[in-house]
């Protein structure tokens, strides 16, 4: 992997795009963010968060892939009365993240300190974001292309609307085994 590329800020999270992921994180008050990508072992490699746009940071990781673990420290300043507890030793999880791996247990490591920041690295213990891929493959399904003035969108209720079928078996009525019948399918 070479070191982060600017990147975009928006889609938020990390978005793997089949040659590497862009990664985004929001922090208004932040002055550095780092990734921080593990190996199997645990092993971590941090990278500067180059771009920013307004409050978001952001950065782009050539050659990283689905399964990729990572997390993010964050500088800014310490002064809890204003709410900021920006403490770099303490990995932070994506909040968009799709994927965790490992336990949030109560662990002294993971504690940031209250009125002085805890120093400690907890990045051992603490639970890790985890790259996805959204790729699915449609094999020869293909969109309908329905223009929007004649798609209709039909809402039913899954248990009220066959509840009152009167083509359905009574002692099915209100349960999900109605749903795959002929006579639901093609309404």
């Amino acid at each position: 992997m070479t070191q982060l590329a600017i990147g975009e800020a928006t889609p938020h999270g990390a978005t793997y795009d089949g040659h590497g992921v862009n990664f985004t994180l929001f922090s208004a008050h932040a002055e550095r963010v780092e990734l921080c990508v593990f190996d199997s072992r645990g092993n971590e490699r941090r990278y500067d968060l180059p771009g920013r746009r307004g409050d978001v940071w952001h950065g782009y990781l050539a050659g990283a892939r689905p399964g990729l673990r990572y997390g993010y420290r964050v500088h800014g300043p310490w002064q809890p009365a204003q709410g900021h507890r920006f403490n770099p030793a303490k990995l932070l999880l994506d909040p968009y993240a799709r994927r965790v791996e490992g336990e949030l247990k109560d662990h002294p490591l993971l504690h940031g300190g209250h009125d002085e920041p805890d120093y400690r690295d907890n990045a051992a213990v603490a639970p890790k974001s985890v790259i996805i891929s959204d790729h699915y493959d449609w094999e020869d399904d293909a969109a309908p292309r329905t223009p929007w003035g004649k798609t209709v969108i039909y809402e039913a209720h899954v248990k009220g609307r066959p509840y009152l079928h009167p083509e359905l078996p009574q002692q099915i009525r209100g349960t999900d085994q109605e749903l795959g019948r002929p006579v639901m399918v093609a309404e």
